[in-house]
């Protein structure tokens, strides 16, 4: 049976974001939880929860994700606004998430955006 299109990543404080899949599993602790040979409850569902990320960062991963997809394989990529009160939390998700997006949410060097 084919994996459905779509996911589910649902934050600790009850937000829920529907994304295809393939964006979602640019995440590789994402794509490791909806494998279908992990028979994980993730990969069953389609449903990921993730405990330690609120809605406002899980939405803003999730914004990356989509934005990413959106992107890849062009050569001009305008920059994504990052709130520099968000930039520790997403670091500290894309560490969580095994995500390309970690070399991405460089605050130190762009403190209000980042290159892609």
């Amino acid at each position: 049976m084919e994996p459905p299109e779509f996911v589910t990543l649902a934050s600790n404080d009850g937000f829920e974001f529907v994304i295809s899949r393939s964006a979602a599993c640019i995440s590789g602790t994402i794509r490791r939880m909806l494998d279908p040979a992990s028979k994980f409850s993730e990969a069953v569902t389609g449903r990921c929860v993730f405990e330690d990320l609120n809605g406002v960062v899980l939405e803003k991963v999730c914004e990356y994700f989509l934005y990413h997809e959106k992107n890849k394989g062009q050569s001009e990529v305008p920059d994504m606004d990052i709130p520099p009160e968000l930039c520790l939390e997403l670091l500290i998700a894309a560490d969580y998430l095994d995500s390309e997006c970690r070399e991405r949410f460089d605050c130190k060097n762009t403190p209000h955006r980042y290159s892609y």
